[in-house]
Formats: structure tokens, sequence, C-alpha cells
């Protein structure tokens, strides 16, 4: 009988201890109804739980109006099913301004609607609701400056307290110095998840860590309306992120990777790496999952696979321009399914914003050793990569993949390229074109639906080509079309191109194609 009390009395301690660790924000005076700001009540059972040494702030079903909200170590927010966090749509009460950064640029302002600074162990779960009201952040933020003629109070306090930051090559935004808040800004914070929630109505980015380390975001759900800049998920300058099983449809980029902006980013130097992206779902966005513009800090070590994108503008996109800076390098892409993509299904591109030619330096960026594998897409454009005058993308390889697209690859200063076993059928123009490119290899390419208008494979301005076991489909008039003054060692080797004919113009030496 004794060891029974005491079993029990132990199992009660034990679920008392459990039971302590729940801090129900109803319990600190915030309305479950919204009919007043629960800002305070919910910094109150946060304040709680951290004294008593961590524990979940847990939010019943409901309806609740807040503020920001500021996490501590060691605090887990638990969004319980049929709860819905309402965010303010009233600035002041984003003030004072925090240490943040925005679009890759240091800086303090508003309060983003979840915050950590330097926090370790927390956590955003739950199968709720947090909707951010955007709407009036957004319609602000694209008119306010118009014909404005002296700065608002927003302004004037950004102004006081960024004097110093480093400023990007193009400082517009900056200087309106309206910035609006981020939803889920974890900054320079260790062990983070965000599970199972369902997030909308973003004022800008939806769920962005910045300068953090062992980041979990799985299950969630972010669906924004068409809206401005209201990216997904944007991971920057982070290490060991994990991202999984989330639904996508943004008004911006679906999944974005990111490392600071020109001198910013630089001066930082931190980057992005050891990223794993999977089994998640894109529809709306700009791109399904894209790496920069921002990427002067460096992206290196990441992969992304089984993923579906359906009807986003680009599926895979790399884009940087001269004055960046940073290194994209070590990316694998894998078994990815597109379909209805509006633009390219896949582009790598160094002049997202044109600019001319510069001698190289640490404002010049890289891309290389980026190897994708198993696509099919259903897209208008089947694949762009351009890279610089001064710097080709580099190391790039696409194996086993099928494009359905109104035009083909595109391919422009750019060296050591392979593609093997893909097949790219258009409806217009050459399924593969290279300009201005070296060391490229082309294993086992051909159009199932091949145009009698243009060429298989236009070369121009290409140096040590290998064409090798291509098979064209019946009907393929001209294989390949070889172009350039500056062509040169193009080599052909166990082709079977049946009635399919070779096209050299004359301004190619005759002993540079050799068969």
């Amino acid at each position: 009988m004794k060891k029974l009390i005491l079993i029990v009395f132990v199992t009660a301690v034990c679920f008392a201890a459990t039971a302590q660790r729940f801090y129900d924000v109803t319990k600190y005076g915030a309305k479950n109804d919204s009919s007043k700001l629960a800002t305070k009540p919910i910094a109150d059972a946060i304040a709680a739980a951290s004294k008593a040494g961590g524990g979940t702030v847990y939010f019943p079903a409901g309806k609740y109006l807040t503020g920001p909200i500021h996490l501590k170590s060691k605090i887990t927010i638990l969004i319980d099913a049929g709860a819905e966090l309402h965010f303010s749509d009233n600035f002041d009460d984003y003030l004072p301004m925090v240490q943040s950064r925005y679009e890759g640029v240091d800086v303090m302002s508003f309060s983003p609607l979840f915050y950590a600074y330097k926090a370790e162990n927390i956590a955003i779960t739950g199968r709720g609701t947090i909707n951010g009201h955007g709407q009036k952040w957004w319609n602000y933020a694209l008119t306010f400056y118009k014909n404005q003629t002296e700065r608002n109070k927003y302004q004037l306090l950004f102004d006081s307290l960024n004097k110093d930051i480093l400023l990007p090559d193009d400082p517009t935004q900056m200087k309106r110095g309206f910035l609006r808040p981020p939803f889920i800004q974890p900054l320079y914070c260790k062990n983070v998840l965000i599970e199972g929630v369902t997030i909308t109505n973003s004022p800008f980015w939806t769920v962005t860590p910045e300068f953090c380390e062992n980041v979990t975001i799985k299950a969630v759900t972010i669906n924004n309306p068409p809206s401005p800049n209201t990216d997904g998920i944007n991971p920057s300058s982070c290490r060991y992120v994990h991202i999984s099983d989330c639904h996508i449809s943004v008004g911006d980029d679906c999944i974005t990777i990111k490392s600071g902006k020109d001198l910013p980013g630089r001066t930082k130097a931190t980057p992005a790496e050891n990223y794993t992206i999977t089994n998640c779902t894109m529809l709306s966005g700009h791109g399904g999952v894209v790496i920069g513009s921002e990427m002067s800090g460096d992206v290196k070590k990441i992969v992304i696979s089984n993923c579906v994108f359906d009807g986003t503008d680009r599926g895979i996109r790399i884009k940087t321009a001269r004055g960046r800076g940073g290194v994209v390098e070590d990316i694998r892409v894998d078994n990815i399914v597109m379909k209805n993509i509006k633009a390219q299904a896949i582009v790598l591109d160094m002049e997202y914003a044109k600019t001319q030619p510069a001698p190289v330096s640490e404002r010049t960026p890289q891309f290389r050793n980026i190897r994708l594998s198993n696509i099919t897409a259903y897209t208008k454009q089947a694949m762009f990569i351009n890279g610089l005058d001064e710097m080709p993308v580099s190391e790039i390889s696409l194996n086993d993949c099928v494009f359905e697209a109104e035009t083909g690859i595109t391919i422009r200063n750019a060296k050591d390229i392979e593609l093997h076993n893909v097949r790219v059928n258009t409806k217009t123009g050459s399924p593969l074109s290279v300009e201005k490119a070296e060391r490229i290899t082309v294993n086992g390419f051909v159009s199932a639906k091949p145009l009698t208008t243009a060429p298989l494979i236009r070369l121009t301005n290409v140096q040590d080509v290998l064409l090798m076991n291509n098979w064209p489909f019946s009907g393929t008039k001209t294989f390949a079309e070889i172009k350039g003054a500056s062509t040169k060692n193009i080599l052909f080797k166990n082709n079977m191109l049946g009635e399919a004919a070779m096209v050299v113009a004359d301004d190619v030496k005759k002993d540079e194609v050799k068969q």
C-alpha cells in the first residue's frame, strides 16, 4: 500500500509539474473573442514561462487580437486547432523599432510580428492560424512616398536609428525609411522550430530566420494573396536549415535562400549553408525555390528534392547581378515536377539587373557546381543559363530531364556544362541553343517533337564541345547548326543521325568540326 501511495504521489507531482509548464494566455487576461488587444497578456505569459525556466505559451481555440510577440529562450508558442491570432494593422503597435534585417540590409525598423533576438530552443507550433492583416501595410508602402513633401514620424524615427547603416548599391528603399515588418523573424537564434501552423496575409516576407543555426520549418501552410514582396520562407545567412512538407502560395517567391545584399552582405560575410528542402508543394509565386538575388555572403551546400511546383512563374531560379559579389556553389536539385510554369522552369541568371562588364573583383558574383536531375516540367521556356562576360557560369549538369515547353534551353557565357539524357519538346526555335561557351558535353539529347524550321542543337561561338550518343527522332531535319568565327574543336562521337543533317556555317573552319 505504501508503495502504491508513493507511486500515485510521484505521478501527481510529475503531472502538476508538467501542467505548470503550460501558460494559457487567457489566464493572463488575453481575450479569445478579439475584443481587446492581447499584446501585454501574451508578453506576461511569455515572461512567466521564461522566469520558470521555459515552457509552452498556449492559445486555446478562439480569436486573439495582438501586436508583436517577442519570444525568449526555451519558449514554445502553441496555437491550438481553432485558435486564430490576428495581428493588428496599427503601425504604432510595432514600435519601438528593433534590430532587424530588410532585404539583406541590417537596420533598426518596425518589430516583426513574431520576433526573437539571440534566443535558443524556441518554437511556434500547432494547428491554428496566424493572420498578419497585411493589406494596410501593402497599400501604404506602395503609395505613401509619392508626392511626399515631408517625412512622416516613422521615417524620422528610422532616420534617427539608422544614421550609420551600410547601404546597398541601390539605396532607394533604405532612403524611403518605411520598411514593412516581416511576419516571423528570429535573429541570431539557435534551435528554432516552426511547425504545423497556417500563415496568411504577411505584411512582408513571411518566415525569415536571419543568422540562425539549426532551423526546422515543417508542415507549414502559407497563403498570401497577390501582394508585394510576400515571399513564403526566406532563411537568410543561416546554418543547418530543414524545410519539409510545406504548402506555399504567395505574392512573391515561395522559398528563397539569401545571404545579404551588396556591401552589407559582404561585410557580414555570413553564408547560407547546409539547407535541405524536401516534400513541398508550391502554387502561386514568382519562383518555386529561388537563390538570390541577395547572395553577397555566399550560398553553399543546398539540397532541393521531391517537390511539386504548379503555377509558379519560374521553378528553380538562381539570380544575381554585378555588384553583389558572393558565390553560389554545391547545389543539388533532384526529383522535381513542374506544371503551368509561366516563364522558365530553370533559370541561372547573373544579369538580374543589367549592367556593363567590369573587372573581376569582390563585387563579381559566381555560380558553380550546380547539379540538376530527374526533373519533369511543363513550361514556357525550358531553361535559361546566362553568365557574365567576365565570369561565366561553370560546372552545371542536367541529367534525366524532360521539358514540354514553348521554347527550349538557352545557354550563354558558360563553361563546363553537361547535359545527359535530356528531352526538350518545343513549339518554336531550337530545343538547345548554346552561345559563347566552352567545354560542353551533350549526351543523349533529343526532341520527340522535332521541328523542321529549326535545328535540334544550335552552337554559336563555342569551344570544346562533345556531342555524343545522340539519336534524333525520325523527322529531325537538322541535328546541329554550328556557326561563329570563334567556334573551335567540335567533336561528334557515337551519334546515330540517320537523315538528320549537320550544318556548318562558312565562318567556321572546317577542321574544327570532327566526326
